[in-house]
């Protein structure tokens, strides 16, 4: 999901003077040593803007994110989406756990956050519902972030450090001298409340131990009737201190009790007034002047697991500067599966950055032991040969940039979130949810996006999950009607059937606007002709004609909801009735019938069919002009169903376009500082675009792996498949100025086609691409233009 970023004119394609030019860098650089990698991180990067990422201290593909959760003064509320806003200079606590990018407001977790209060403890922190007394600014002068750590001093005195590792971690709290130092669990406060919530404190232990019972996703949605107020994981959570308390307390809504070392309550999943003042936490104190070292770990599953996790992971006598030199080894063998040579400081600041924001999701939702929560909340255990359980599957989101990209890189964590996703599935009855948090089905957005996301992931050469049964079920949940389908509640956002309405899109071969049970009918039909292409596909991969000729066929079904009337100039997708008629009044610019989006954008999304498409514009011609208006007048580069846009050109015989706007789009949205995102990250979507931009090639398809081609923008990349061949691309003189394809390369041979096929990722090669000043014609002809089939 995306906040809205709307840019015209300027960004049409070949009219965009390119910023931040920068020198040609040598093609025969090496790249960074070991250990600098990291260095261009900048986990700030996307914390305004709406970008809604976080900068706190967090392994690749962490349980476990530290991070501040920041306040506009309503304990109800947060700075941003999911708990750091850069503007928002004041924090209430540092939760444990997040989601990067999510676009609702809250998104996600921030669960559990724990704040050093400098004073006495005299009166609830529920009942601070301003958050006036149990908080504090800060200035980003007092910040530090980075890969896996996290530090920020606060205006009241306190001084935190923080460093992750994949479900634990360890902190560091410095109180002033002279005053009373308190740390407190805010254990209900989660960002969009909780059901219920347990704090335990054991002075001579010197452990605080506890659980909150949570869920809601997007839960100040105003739409969906209440379907996000609802619970689906508890967090525990253990935190072991190196100092004895000097006092003790807890507190339950407006009451505080000094002395006790219990309580329970939630605050429920409203906002403002009918939540405001409830929930429970717990508090202890310290001698101030001297650190408080703290040592945590976390779990979905049990206390004891919470605990096995932190002795598996964090040893007892840890220190933060330990713990985060480990995690920027971590890190820097994580970014190394690219390695690029070249580029200026900034340019390698955006770039590994969105590579590190790549690596943020799927997260861990596994114990060390194997066991996770499943979608039907009881505890399960990993199937043998899958090493993880991973949640936070943004699927609307993800299936178009960032799950190929995952494969690419990380097919052993791409195959086990596949079986992870068959494992959720199974237990929420065969469901394929749009959108899992850690382990719930949630419901958001639309469409169908685990059958996409399974077909790019097995296009990539991932098979270590149960592929056949994973296909056999999608198959199912794309054939046979579900009773939930029929259902309207939720809608619109998070209607609560899978493939809606099913019995009527097979009959009418569309989703009917007046009787879809969806979100949007158009939106929903051109989702569904995506998921069942990328069926069509996969059935081809395992041998099975029959089925890849019938879903191949309904991936043609978007032709029915394409008006060529729709205005008196030009056709677009348009929504429709269960009789044939169209939706009336319509205009290019309205949502009517679509998903966080307008007709202007989704009639382009059809990657899988833009031959069709052209011909019902015209032909190749008319369309690429078409799509030259398209971006002249208020294309939105932060919307999902059009972020494939700008490679179309490639398949309409003028790849100059592709590789003149891709650029222009990166110089221009993207780049250093907190405002360096084009809007929402939707859990690594966006960063994952532009890591695709840099090495000149995107997914033809979200189900293949066909690369389309246009200009890298390092002279040399080096891409690293764990346990896989490498991919090496070179553009030798690239800069910011030499934007188009002059000629091309496989592995020495000419290469004239606007696109690579799938070989070239699965078994390795070099590609490389020579890059200059004006457009050429290369890429261009009929047949060296990329097929949908």
């Amino acid at each position: 999901m995306n906040v809205r970023l709307v840019l015209s004119g300027a960004l049409t394609a070949g009219l965009l003077v390119p910023v931040g030019l920068a020198a040609p860098a040598t093609a025969g650089a090496k790249p960074a040593p070991r250990g600098d990698v990291v260095s261009y991180v900048d986990p700030l990067i996307g914390s305004s803007n709406g970008g809604n990422t976080y900068p706190g201290a967090v392994r690749p593909f962490g349980m476990l994110s530290w991070s501040p959760t920041t306040t506009k003064g309503d304990q109800t509320d947060t700075g941003a989406a999911n708990g750091y806003q850069y503007d928002t200079t004041r924090t209430r606590g540092f939760a444990l756990t997040h989601v990067n990018g999510a676009g609702c407001h809250p998104g996600a977790a921030g669960d559990v956050p724990i704040f050093p209060h400098v004073g006495a403890v005299t009166s609830s922190p529920t009942a601070d519902t301003t958050d006036a007394t149990y908080a504090s600014d800060f200035s980003h002068d007092d910040e530090v972030a980075k890969p896996g750590r996290y530090s920020l001093d606060l205006a009241n005195g306190a001084r935190t450090s923080f460093a992750a590792t994949t479900r634990a971690g360890v902190g560091t709290i410095t109180f002033p001298k002279g005053k009373q130092a308190n740390l407190l669990f805010r254990t209900s406060n989660s960002l969009n409340g909780s059901e219920d919530a347990t704090t335990r404190i054991d002075a001579k232990a010197r452990t605080v131990t506890g659980s909150v019972l949570t869920g809601g996703f997007c839960g100040r949605r105003g739409n969906g009737g209440g379907s996000n107020k609802f619970s689906y994981y508890r967090l525990y959570f253990t935190a072991h201190f190196d100092r004895a308390f000097t006092r003790t307390g807890t507190w339950v809504d407006d009451s505080v009790r000094p002395g006790t070392r219990s309580a329970s309550g939630g605050e429920g999943y409203e906002k403002g007034a009918a939540r405001a003042g409830r929930g429970s936490g717990g508090w202890v104190g310290f001698t101030s002047g001297r650190p408080v070292t703290m040592r945590i770990g976390i779990s979905y599953t049990s206390q004891k697991a919470a605990e096995a996790n932190l002795k598996a992971e964090v040893a007892p006598r840890a220190t933060v500067k330990k713990v985060a030199a480990a995690g920027t080894k971590v890190w820097d063998r994580q970014l190394r599966r690219i390695e690029v040579a070249g580029g200026s400081r900034a340019k390698l600041t955006t770039f590994y950055t969105a590579l590190y924001h790549s690596f943020l999701q799927p997260n861990i939702t596994s114990d060390v032991a194997g066991t996770y929560l499943g979608a039907d909340r009881k505890v399960h255990r990993l199937k043998r040969g899958q090493k993880a359980q991973y949640g936070n599957f943004s699927g609307w989101d993800q299936y178009r940039a960032h799950t190929q990209l995952l494969a690419l890189l990380e097919p052993r964590v791409a195959g086990d979130f596949a079986q992870s996703l068959l494992n959720l599935s199974r237990q929420n009855g065969g469901v394929w949810d749009r959108w899992v948090h850690v382990n719930g089905p949630t419901r958001v957005m639309n469409g169908d996006p685990s059958a996409p996301t399974l077909a790019g992931i097995t296009a990539l050469g991932v098979d270590n999950f149960e592929v056949k049964a994973a296909y056999d079920s999608l198959v199912k949940q794309a054939i046979k009607p579900n009773a939930a389908g029929l259902s309207d509640y939720g809608c619109p956002g998070q209607c609560a059937g899978m493939r809606p309405n099913l019995k009527e899109y097979l009959r009418l071969h569309y989703a009917p606007q007046d009787n879809c049970h969806c979100w949007g009918g158009a939106a929903e039909t051109l989702e569904d002709s995506a998921a069942d292409y990328g069926l069509a596909q996969w059935a081809e991969r395992l041998g099975n004609r029959k089925q890849a000729r019938y879903f191949d066929d309904r991936s043609g079904w978007w032709r029915n909801t394409f008006n060529p009337a729709a205005t008196p100039g030009a056709g677009y997708q348009q929504a429709r009735k269960a009789d044939g008629s169209w939706v009336e009044p319509f205009d290019p610019t309205s949502d009517l019938g679509f998903a966080q989006g307008s007709s202007a954008t989704y009639t382009w999304m059809v990657q899988h069919d833009v031959h069709r498409l052209s011909r019902l514009m015209g032909g190749d011609a008319k369309a690429a002009a078409r799509l030259d208006e398209f971006f002249q007048t208020g294309y939105d580069p932060t919307n999902e169903p059009g972020i494939h846009a700008p490679w179309l050109y490639n398949a309409l015989g003028q790849p100059w376009k592709t590789q003149k706007t891709v650029r222009d789009y990166m110089n221009r949205v993207y780049g250093t500082g907190p405002g360096g995102l084009p809007g929402n990250d939707d859990l690594g979507t966006m960063s994952a675009w532009y890591v695709w931009g840099a090495l000149g090639m995107y997914p033809q398809t979200p189900s293949r792996a066909e690369m389309l081609l246009s200009s890298p923008t390092f002279p040399t990349a080096w891409v690293h498949r764990k346990g896989g061949p490498t991919i090496t691309v070179k553009a030798p003189g690239a800069a910011a100025g030499t934007v188009y394809v002059r000629s091309a390369t496989v592995d020495g041979r000419t290469w004239r086609r606007s696109w690579i096929p799938s070989r070239v990722l699965n078994e390795g090669g070099t590609v490389t691409v020579r890059v200059g000043t004006k457009p050429t014609s290369w890429g261009s002809r009929p047949q060296d233009v990329p097929k949908d089939r």
